[in-house]
């Protein structure tokens, strides 16, 4: 009963920060990395939105309609790209969890909605987003500490369905990664 009123009053002050304080509200495109407190407190309040963002999108993901994605792609929808060759795309997550935090996407979505659809045909384009990870990271000044994670499936709170990897570094990561 009084975990249960503590995490209520938790909950509620946490909203009331977000609504108020332009600094935890997640449109900036980067972190500053002296903001640890008010990102803990963001954490605390998106990471039940995130899950519900993910379970909403498994309920769709193998339509074959556009992602958002698509539409960064063909340009339809703005963004901060980083790096860009023939085969993939990177931008600024519009909500980072680091510093740096890019997400890096084929072009192509060949049927590779999640890392659990990757067949042998795919092995170029995984080599290749792999690649463009480490690019990123040596463009944003952080490889020489960086993660690179890939969300599969609503359990692992993927929300787009159009494979992608995240770049996160520019501060120190903690294991395990949650």
């Amino acid at each position: 009963m009084a975990a249960t009123a503590a995490a209520a009053t938790l909950a509620a002050a946490t909203s009331s920060l977000l609504r108020r304080s332009p600094l935890l509200r997640p449109h900036a495109l980067r972190v500053s990395r002296d903001f640890a407190p008010r990102r803990f407190a963001r954490h605390i309040a998106s990471s039940t939105n995130e899950e519900a963002a993910a379970k909403t999108a498994a309920a769709t993901a193998d339509t074959g309609g556009p992602t958002i994605f698509d539409k960064i792609i063909a340009k339809e929808i703005p963004s901060s790209i980083v790096y860009e060759d023939e085969k993939v795309l990177a931008f600024r997550d519009i909500n980072p969890q680091a510093p740096v935090h890019v997400l890096v996407i084929p072009k192509l979505r060949d049927g590779l909605t999640g890392l659990d659809k990757a067949e042998p045909r795919h092995a170029e384009i995984l080599g290749q987003l792999l690649y463009a990870a480490k690019v990123v990271a040596e463009k944003e000044g952080v490889a020489d500490g960086f993660r690179v994670v890939i969300n599969n499936g609503a359990e692992g709170c993927q929300s787009v369905y159009h494979l992608h990897v995240h770049v996160l570094g520019g501060r120190q990561m903690k294991w395990p990664p949650g």
